[in-house]
């Protein structure tokens, strides 16, 4: 085998990567939905994803320098999402592989997160997971990547983003809270809502919306505040896996592990329980068909995915959760 497609199309962002046998990624583009105000809309993200499919796949190509006569497998994300937008993501995995007659492997998005967490040197970690719509402390044991913890609401990226919304900031919200949150001085007490390794932010949410239409509190502290809480949430789930599962590793993965106070404060944790801090690049961390075609070489090379008389039996699988996922490639 020469070269792997990735396409990565869950939610908000259409990403396609090429990488070579070894996994090593050779180019690596992508494309996100946004808007000016309000959240993602998933029928509105998928016509982005159609609309900037084809121009990102010749860029693709270009870029990495091959020929796509080269490509010989795809690897594409089928689980978990938005539907419209992994059905976009599925047409175009058909449509490049039934043109070069190539197999196809579908890929769990979370656990690809975690996978490509292998370039940063860690061999047996807690994942911490914290994205838009996902937000788990997972591990590996006896064939599958367990969840130890997670949201019992909504995910920490799409509790920011209401947050954002909610002072009138577009999607996405993360990064210009952060901002925010650093110009904050004043650390304003919030519900404080962790359940064994499980966490809960609608009460937060509930009390940061009063305090918002009162308009008795600065929005930075308020920002910095909301991130103080719930970072300090996450980090106290994740070193409580630590210790459930005697593993000496932590790894940051999903779009919010790009906040730097939250890699900060989980760091700091690990240093105080003599554990090692992971963390990739901030490329892949976010959403990105690196990390889709990098578990979906492993995959493949396996054994697993669909040639072309299968391709009826391909399908999304939107709600699929991390530990519903034989891991047979280990």
């Amino acid at each position: 085998m020469k070269y792997i497609l990735g396409i990565e199309s869950t939610a908000h962002t259409f990403g396609l990567a090429v990488l070579d046998k070894k996994g090593k990624i050779l180019s690596d583009v992508k494309d996100m939905y946004t808007t000016k105000s309000g959240g993602i809309i998933p029928m509105e993200s998928a016509r982005h994803h159609k609309k900037v499919s084809w121009k990102l796949y010749e860029k693709l190509i270009k870029d990495a320098g091959i020929d796509e006569s080269e490509i010989q497998v795809i690897a594409f994300s089928n689980a978990p999402g938005l539907a419209p937008c992994l059905i976009e993501g599925m047409k175009f995995a058909k449509e490049i592989s039934q043109r070069l007659r190539i197999p196809l492997v579908p890929v769990n998005h979370c656990i690809a997160h975690l996978e490509i967490g292998e370039i940063t040197g860690a061999k047996d970690p807690v994942l911490l997971y914290a994205s838009g719509a996902n937000t788990q402390i997972i591990a590996y044991e006896a064939g599958k990547y367990r969840i130890f913890g997670e949201t019992l609401d909504l995910g920490v990226g799409n509790f920011i983003d209401t947050f954002a919304r909610l002072i009138g900031i577009g999607f996405p919200g993360g990064p210009k809270i952060q901002k925010l949150a650093e110009k904050g001085t004043n650390l304003i007490e919030l519900p404080y809502s962790i359940k064994g390794m499980d966490v809960s932010f609608s009460g937060i949410q509930t009390k940061l919306k009063h305090m918002v239409e009162s308009g008795k509190y600065k929005i930075e502290d308020l920002a910095f505040s909301l991130q103080e809480t719930v970072f300090a949430m996450l980090v106290e789930a994740a070193e409580r896996a630590l210790a459930h599962t005697g593993k000496r590793e932590l790894l940051l993965g999903g779009g919010v592990g790009c906040n730097s106070r939250l890699q900060e404060m989980a760091k700091i944790m690990c240093m105080e329980r003599g554990c090692k801090f992971f963390c990739p690049d901030k490329s892949l961390l976010v959403d990105n068909a690196g990390m889709i075609g990098y578990l979906g070489l492993k995959m493949f090379k396996s054994g697993l995915g669909f040639k072309k008389k299968d391709f009826d039996k391909v399908d999304i699988a939107p709600r699929e959760r991390t530990d519903e996922v034989e891991v047979s490639w280990k």
